[in-house]
């Protein structure tokens, strides 16, 4: 039987495989010499050898068994914080907040972080090589704010009530911008905020902090001088082509260069030194150059498949902890990839934001997969419960 937790899965692996096959092509960095087509001297070819044994290989495979693990976890427990006393759920809260917070600012600890490209977002971790702690944040706001909402229950209605789960996500994605991470923190607080709106929030409330927001996110550009020539950048990239205007103008051209069918897997030629972060945020790109139009198709196609399946776990779960999570799930995937997209297409400024599945990035491929998997299990369970009672959905307690 075809469930829409296994529809899930499959478009995760299908693209997690691809993420790999196109990292691996991506990251050749020496282009043929001369008009022989040989590689430099010392150089080896991408094969599927050098795939298979590769360190994207590897976070790929244990993405796959931590899907593959939350996929079969009871969720039923998940539930059991809707009967959490205000002020357990609110301790929980904290000390979750406290945790993550932590790890965000663990990034500028002398030894423990690491920075690339000027940004400090990875702690250095013994053989895994880094860890990214925006990630963590980013799932983790998702279970905190679910669990924290519906232990909240009515109170959620009330100002006093709700004034803590919005503190929470405010501190999140506070700590998100202070790791130079400004994409990350505008998803989280977005996500956050859909999510609490979800789950009966007052929605004026949350009107009424949009100056406020609005206000946040312009002084956390204007305050920052990459971030303003990012702005500039997009309404003219080639007001600087050399400089700021570089990675728009350089991700169009690849686009360009694939047309209907591509150059070929593993021909592409932007990747050789001209295109930016060609293996995590402009990886969509390198897929248009060496697949084409076809291969665009196909990655557009296999998250449509999966955000209509996700939906469909949203409107069918049983219990409102499991509703919120996989709503949030939905929001995360689906809000990431949009922002990656419109990025790439020219259509938003460069924000950093990777493509879910697809981009490098050990952290995030494992716990989008591990997410993946518990919104599969969600399924599984509200399936399971269905049959049991005959095709009626009873009432989850509280």
């Amino acid at each position: 039987m075809v469930t829409r937790g296994n529809v899930v899965m499959l478009c995760a692996l299908a693209l997690l495989t691809l993420g790999v096959v196109m990292v691996n092509s991506a990251g050749m960095s020496v282009a043929p010499v001369g008009e022989t087509g040989q590689l430099a001297p010392g150089v080896d070819p991408v094969t599927f050898q050098s795939i298979l044994t590769s360190r994207p290989s590897l976070y790929a495979v244990v993405a796959v068994v931590a899907m593959l693990v939350c996929g079969v976890l009871p969720t039923r427990w998940l539930e059991r914080s809707a009967g959490l006393r205000p002020s357990h759920a609110l301790a929980i809260l904290a000390a979750a907040l406290v945790t993550i917070l932590a790890l965000l600012l663990a990034v500028y600890a002398p030894g423990v972080g690491r920075s690339v490209n000027g940004a400090a977002r990875w702690i250095v971790v013994p053989i895994a090589g880094s860890l990214q702690p925006s990630e963590i944040a980013k799932w983790g706001m998702v279970v905190v704010i679910a669990c924290g909402a519906v232990a909240s229950g009515d109170g959620l209605r009330r100002f006093r009530g709700g004034l803590p789960i919005l503190i929470a996500v405010l501190c999140l994605v506070c700590a998100v911008i202070v790791v130079e991470d400004l994409g990350t923190a505008v998803l989280i607080g977005g996500v956050g905020v859909l999510v609490l709106v979800a789950a009966g929030m007052r929605l004026w409330w949350l009107l009424a902090t949009v100056p406020v927001a609005v206000a946040g996110f312009v002084a956390a550009v204007l305050s920052s001088p990459y971030r303003v020539d990012r702005v500039v950048s997009f309404i003219d990239p080639y007001r600087d082509p050399q400089g700021d205007g570089y990675h728009m103008i350089q991700s169009m051209a690849t686009i360009a260069g694939g047309g209907p069918f591509g150059r070929g897997l593993g021909h592409g030629l932007q990747k050789f030194g001209y295109l930016p972060e060609d293996t995590s945020d402009f990886l969509f790109a390198v897929i248009c150059e060496e697949l084409g139009l076809a291969g665009a198709s196909l990655v557009i196609a296999l998250y449509g498949v999966m955000f209509v399946a996700l939906a469909g776990i949203v409107r069918a779960a049983d219990g409102p902890v499991r509703r919120l999570i996989a709503l949030g799930v939905l929001l995360t995937v689906a809000g990431q990839a949009t922002i990656n997209l419109f990025v790439v297409t020219g259509l938003g400024p460069t924000k950093g934001i990777a493509l879910p599945l697809l981009s490098a990035g050990g952290t995030g491929w494992v716990l989008t997969c591990a997410a993946l998997g518990l919104v599969a299990a969600i399924d599984r369970d509200t399936e399971r419960r269905a049959v049991t009672l005959g095709g009626v959905r009873e009432p989850v307690a509280a």
